[in-house]
């Protein structure tokens, strides 16, 4: 089933691509991959980045927009990601980066091309758990700028992902979501569940 990628505000993208023009902006940016990628670099399948902020014990979760990032892809392969911000002007660049979630969010996408249900491609950062997962949202005709997780949305660990939580392993939200309430809150004598693991 094709994954859908919801289209990224036009001044985004044209931050990034200014970005990536300017011979300063990725000299000075902390990405060795970008700065010796041969040939010219794209800036390809732009993913919202949702925060979730709290779990409630109840399951019930909100999260907020912070940001697009776009896959900057030299050849075929991403060798770098670059992440905007809103601004009180609007969107705007904030920076280039490198690492292990570069690679692992296009793995993670290029699993969930191989699904047989459609879904919207976004990201869902976890602050407190150090954990970014790619959300795969149900509803594909939205924006990409709204909504919360549904119970039957998919979350797909990226790697490094916590103790315990498999990475690239797709999860129902309803599956996921009470692991992560433990994680967030922690019990003084209990250690945290392991998913998979028997009760």
């Amino acid at each position: 089933m094709p994954l859908h990628v919801p289209p990224a505000p036009a001044p985004a993208l044209r931050s990034v691509l200014t970005a990536l023009g300017s011979p300063t902006a990725v000299r000075e940016a902390r990405t060795p991959s970008l700065r010796a990628a041969q040939g010219p670099a794209t800036a390809e399948l732009p993913l919202p980045v949702h925060v979730l902020d709290r779990i409630t014990a109840q399951g019930l979760s909100a999260t907020r927009l912070t940001g697009w990032r776009f896959l900057i892809r030299c050849g075929d392969r991403a060798v770098a990601a670059a992440e905007t911000m809103l601004t009180p002007d609007g969107w705007a660049f904030s920076h280039f980066f490198e690492g292990p979630y570069v690679a692992s969010t296009e793995r993670a996408l290029h699993q969930a091309e191989a699904l047989q249900q459609p879904y919207q491609a976004r990201l869902l950062s976890v602050p407190g758990l150090y954990m970014l997962t790619l959300w795969l949202h149900g509803d594909c005709s939205g924006d990409g700028t709204e909504g919360h997780p549904a119970a039957t949305d998919l979350l797909v660990p990226l790697a490094p992902a916590p103790p315990g939580i498999p990475a690239h392993r797709p999860f129902r939200v309803a599956e996921l979501l009470p692991v992560l309430t433990h994680r967030a809150t922690p019990l003084p004598l209990l250690g945290s569940p392991v998913l998979g693991s028997p009760a």
